[in-house]
């Protein structure tokens, strides 16, 4: 099993802090917000991750290694601009191979626990069709709107769905026929290939309640930091 971390975005709401410091190397509860990722995927089995970048990309290699730090094995997607989401994942094929793989975002602090996307990734063997499997959570103050509903009979995603709508936490499991259509070095996001996807009843979810921060301001650093920081219950 791999998994890829989305690390290639600029940060601006986050600077002057990002200036300096791409985002997902800021300090968070005492270690770089990216190792908290790197941490529970070697809890959970993960051994092989990749991480794309571009603002600031060297200082990955410098501060990460080859991961052996932590037991796994690192592998970094240069992109001389960023490439938004899909057009990283399409630049990154060549490392991630064919199979399904956990895709995380770098700049989101969260305490679910990757042993269970490992687990979902495997039956996708026997569901074939599915090209996405995405960690729900509740809508934050940023985004009271959300993304896409979660139909609870099915366990799909249904983008077009009045129900009431819960915010993609930047979690899932993607396969690598998603992006078939994506020329390495293209521009593209993700969520346009998401939603036609879920359409075709390709898109499955989960809702996740536990903490989750996407760190986009100081704010979010501060409140990600604190949670961090916590005693576990």
């Amino acid at each position: 099993m791999k998994a890829m971390i989305l690390a290639a975005g600029r940060g601006e709401r986050l600077r002057p802090y990002t200036d300096t410091c791409p985002k997902p190397l800021l300090d968070v509860g005492g270690k770089p917000l990216i190792v908290w990722h790197i941490e529970r995927l070697a809890a959970a089995g993960v051994r092989d991750i990749v991480i794309n970048h571009a603002w600031l990309g060297e200082q990955y290699a410098v501060r990460l290694g080859n991961g052996a730090e932590w037991g796994v094995r690192l592998q970094y997607s240069a992109e001389p601009r960023a490439l938004e989401t899909a057009g990283g994942i399409a630049q990154a094929l060549p490392l991630l191979g064919s199979s399904p793989f956990l895709l995380l975002s770098g700049d989101v602090y969260t305490q679910f626990d990757y042993a269970h996307l490992v687990r979902e990734a495997v039956q996708f063997v026997t569901t074939p069709q599915r090209l996405a499997h995405l960690v729900m959570v509740p809508n934050p103050p940023y985004h009271p709107n959300g993304d896409f509903a979660l139909d609870a009979t099915t366990g799909l995603i249904a983008p077009d769905s009045a129900a009431p709508r819960l915010c993609y936490g930047s979690i899932g499991i993607c396969h690598p026929r998603i992006v078939a259509g994506i020329a390495p070095g293209t521009e593209a996001r993700l969520g346009p290939l998401l939603i036609e996807a879920a359409r075709a009843g390709r898109v499955s979810g989960e809702r996740f309640d536990g903490p989750w921060v996407n760190v986009g301001t100081p704010d979010d650093l501060a409140q990600a930091d604190a949670l961090a920081r916590a005693p576990r219950q």
